[in-house]
């Protein structure tokens, strides 16, 4: 049964997650830096609202991935708290989704900004 208690409280999870990440990851603070970068640079260049839901979509899928990550890295910790070869490899796949991700999104980043910087694509 829908309580709005429960969805407010989901809420909670939510935000301890995210610090939880922030807490321990820290590549997720190399991301909250590029990400004010890049905020900063769209309101000074004046992106337009349709390239914002560019910007806003790269930003957050390399943000979605940093948090699976996060948690695929803890859940393995904990199951298998010692080295093991799979959980090692499993742990690398996870990284490189985080770099696809980023790599996907600097390239969004480029395909929007360099016109506006009077850069040929």
């Amino acid at each position: 049964m829908f309580s709005l208690g429960d969805r407010i409280r989901s809420f909670g999870y939510a935000f301890r997650g995210l610090g939880f990440m922030l807490k321990t990851q820290q590549n997720a603070w190399i991301h909250l830096a590029a990400t004010a970068l890049v905020i900063v640079a769209g309101v000074w260049v004046r992106l337009s609202f349709y390239d914002w839901r560019w910007v806003v979509l790269a930003i957050g899928i390399v943000w979605v991935a940093e948090l699976v990550n996060t948690a695929f890295e803890h859940l393995c910790d904990v199951v298998q708290p010692e080295f093991h070869v799979s959980v090692k490899t499993a742990k690398d796949v996870a990284a490189g989704a985080v770099l696809v991700a980023s790599f996907a999104a600097a390239i969004i980043g480029l395909l929007v900004f360099l016109p506006y910087l009077g850069l040929p694509l």
